[in-house]
């Protein structure tokens, strides 16, 4: 197992991200095989899988050393962004929601003051929709 961390650990980010790309697909024709024929060695779902974990695992650590650099100014930036992001309703408004919550307690634990300034999209209220009333149906059965 230490072989395999030594070997990804030597890899650059775009490596990483190819050889995860990989290992899911591989999991996902092992899963594919286990369903229709019969595995020869069921342990290799198990052993993609943590190979999975560990790039994940060392794709963090990657960006906690580099959030880690940053000033208390720049990680404050990029929370609004997050948050305009989110209260913009646009596509990948749920990672941009799980970053932003990642990067508040990282911001809170460096010393930065909560809430971070909101985004100009977000100050302006929304308004809900009134739900419409049912209309009546007759009864079935009634003939008529």
């Amino acid at each position: 197992m230490p072989n395999k961390m030594k070997e990804f650990r030597g890899m650059s980010d775009e490596q990483l991200s190819l050889a995860l790309k990989d290992t899911e697909k591989h999991l996902f024709q092992l899963r594919f095989q286990s369903a229709t024929d019969r595995l020869e060695t069921p342990s290799e779902i198990r052993k993609a899988r943590r190979d999975i974990a560990r790039i994940r695992t060392l794709q963090r650590e990657k960006e906690l050393k580099e959030l880690g650099g940053l000033p208390v100014e720049q990680l404050a930036t990029r929370i609004a962004k997050l948050a305009a992001t989110e209260a913009a309703n646009a596509p990948g408004k749920r990672a941009a929601h799980r970053r932003g919550a990642r990067l508040k307690r990282f911001y809170a634990a460096k010393g930065g003051k909560l809430p971070v300034a909101p985004p100009p999209a977000a100050t302006k209220p929304t308004e809900a929709k009134k739900p419409e009333p049912k209309k009546s149906e007759p009864a079935k059965g009634s003939g008529k």
